[in-house]
């Protein structure tokens, strides 16, 4: 699971200078991360919602990720971070709740809108001539995305709470320093109820569909795409095109992948055994999980945007207030998923010949 954790202090040998210097490390790693993933998802939502050229059913599907990662970055890393290195929450009820219930769900969303990007690429490139989801398809699955992820995600509003009774628990050691303290923590009614929440959520939310999306990409690599007019050429501009397109879009999700795992296994073997935690190193580990895993937040922007030129000539449009309309046949944007006329899909062929003897 997604949820911020249950500090436990331990009365460990350290150095003062070593903490300072680790924490200076994070809250620059974490800064980082939180400046990457607000200012380059926005950018990218900003360009993706003016550009009409980009209206087409990928685009709204990436621009909802980034929005959905924008989230997080506002709302759960930098109150995890300093939650983690204060040992003790300092937020309030409200935010208690709504921090791992906003980290649950945006989690959801971006992994289920992952998922219809790659049905969006099977259909098209397996079906080009049966169905394909439009753009109502892509808005009505949006929100159905948002309202399983809200679901799923309900138990945290119900059972995260602000108290001291675990505080209480500790030795007589910490109890002068954590008095007047609170934690932010998960009060389910039996552990079993906990684990089987916590194991569904990791299939729900990793697993199952993971494994979905990467048999998709499978289905729709370029060279089982067979044109049965038998035109080179025409299959040639087809595998350059599809190619470049699914290598960037695999890529997002096989980064997704590697940023959650740590998390994913720290949490399940935290959830089953629970006293491997009682250790000094709990914190450090948690928190470099949490760095990676939240390091998704950046994806979307560097994948989709930033190694995209075109991605790079529409923000400075933007910037500059100049963003004026780009002839199909000059424009490589990725993830472009309807053609409209015979005339747009002839400068597609063009464009992409072009690329193919570059």
């Amino acid at each position: 699971m997604y949820s911020i954790k249950t500090i436990m202090p331990m009365e460990c040998p350290h150095n003062d200078r070593n903490i300072h210097a680790l924490f200076v490390v994070m809250a620059v790693a974490y800064s980082a991360v939180v400046l990457l993933g607000v200012v380059g998802n926005l950018a990218l939502i900003l360009v993706i919602t003016r550009q009409r050229e980009l209206h087409n059913v990928t685009n709204v599907l990436i621009a909802n990720l980034s929005v959905s990662d924008l989230l997080m970055s506002l709302v759960c890393l930098p109150f995890t971070f300093i939650y983690t290195f204060m040992d003790h929450w300092v937020f309030g009820a409200v935010m208690c709740k709504l921090n791992s219930l906003v980290q649950c769900c945006s989690v959801s969303v971006s992994i289920f809108s992952l998922v219809l990007i790659a049905i969006e690429r099977h259909q098209l490139i397996l079906h080009p001539r049966g169905w394909r989801p439009s753009l109502n398809h892509a808005c009505l699955g949006i929100s159905l995305t948002w309202a399983l992820a809200a679901l799923t995600a309900t138990p945290f509003l119900l059972f995260s709470r602000v108290t001291d009774a675990p505080l209480k628990q500790l030795p007589s050691v910490f109890q002068e320093r954590y008095r007047g303290k609170v934690v932010c923590v998960e009060e389910w009614p039996s552990r079993e109820i906990k684990l089987t929440y916590t194991t569904g959520m990791l299939v729900l939310q990793y697993i199952t569909p993971l494994t979905f999306i990467f048999i998709c990409y499978l289905k729709v690599r370029p060279e089982r795409r067979v044109r049965k007019d038998g035109k080179n050429n025409g299959c040639c501009s087809f595998k350059c095109y599809t190619k470049r397109i699914n290598i960037m879009l695999f890529s997002i999700v096989v980064a997704f992948v590697v940023c959650w795992l740590p998390l994913n296994v720290f949490n399940a073997v935290i959830d089953w055994n629970h006293e491997v935690a009682m250790n000094c190193t709990h914190n450090l580990l948690f928190s470099l999980c949490h760095l990676t895993a939240m390091c998704s937040v950046c994806i979307n922007p560097v994948f989709y945007g930033f190694l995209n030129h075109n991605f790079q000539r529409d923000l400075r449009a933007f910037r500059l207030c100049k963003i004026v309309s780009v002839r199909e046949n000059e424009y490589d944007m990725v993830a472009m998923s309807t053609i409209h006329t015979d005339v747009s899909k002839m400068s597609l062929k063009n464009s992409i010949n072009n690329e193919c003897q570059m």
